[in-house]
């Protein structure tokens, strides 16, 4: 269980444990800051020290509204430099293990999930890359919903490069849930999106969970997004375009979107 805070991954783990107290399951904290790519890229590492194999990634963490100018350590807008920057190294550094385990596991059962959401569908994709430029001149909304797509780039981009090693890639929205996401918005528009808009998170659990788990997701399913509380969704077309190369039809933000972030990181993690 990766996260920055060690106090509060304790306090899960407690709960898991209480909750089945007769699992032999093993839950380990190492600490992950997706603000910070060599961070990132180190925490992965340390995986890799102590396992070999890794069948199942829930990239679930995320950030959303900020107050206006939060940067990465790197200088980034924090929510492209979490949800997108820090996650990509993440999983870049954690794919051979994936690989590895990919060999000798049943089929469709490594996954790596993308926990994107519903705000992907709402920016347009056009000029995606060479938007990032200015990124940090669009309102908090805007920069979120970047950050999603970028999600959504990541992940079929992903299930595109190594679906002959086996691995399923999926993004998915896990609905709009009553978590700390919010905590930025105020007491008022917290209570008016609880009344509103917002279910318990245990739900977004549920989609989560049929993503990580379902036999009707297969290899053949990669890069398909998943919606609340468990099924297939028909993301725009745009959007599907751009998961293809030009050579097929589409626009390839898909692949221009994983050069450009790669070339980001590149410069920390080299």
């Amino acid at each position: 269980m990766m996260a920055r805070s060690e106090e509060k991954t304790s306090k899960a783990i407690d709960s898991i444990k209480s909750a089945v107290p007769s699992s032999k399951g093993e839950l380990i904290f190492l600490k992950l800051d997706l603000s910070d790519i060599p961070s990132a890229k180190a925490a992965a590492e340390e995986f890799r020290r102590r396992e070999q194999n890794l069948h199942l990634l829930f990239n679930n963490a995320g950030v959303g509204y900020p107050e206006k100018g939060s940067k990465s350590k790197q200088g980034y807008e924090l929510q492209l430099g979490v949800n997108c920057l820090g996650t990509f190294t993440f999983t870049k550094a954690l794919t051979p293990a994936l690989i590895s385990a990919a060999k000798t596991a049943p089929a469709n059962s490594v996954r790596v999930l993308w926990v994107s959401s519903s705000a992907a569908e709402a920016v347009s994709t056009k000029n995606y890359v060479e938007n990032l430029s200015h990124v940090e001149k669009m309102g908090a909304f805007e920069q979120y919903c970047v950050s999603k797509l970028g999600n959504y780039w990541h992940a079929a981009e992903f299930a595109a490069r190594y679906k002959d090693d086996g691995i399923v890639s999926i993004p998915l929205n896990p609905g709009n849930l009553d978590s700390d996401f919010w905590r930025t918005q105020g007491a008022l528009m917290t209570c008016i999106l609880r009344r509103t808009l917002l279910y318990p998170p245990l739900y977004g659990a549920y989609t989560n969970l049929f993503a990580a788990f379902s036999p009707q997701i297969t290899i053949e399913k990669s890069g398909t997004f998943v919606a609340p509380w468990g099924k297939f969704w028909n993301v725009s077309r745009e959007m599907i375009d751009g998961t293809r190369p030009e050579s097929q039809g589409g626009t390839g933000i898909a692949a221009s979107f994983w050069g450009w972030t790669e070339a980001q990181i590149e410069r920390y993690t080299s």
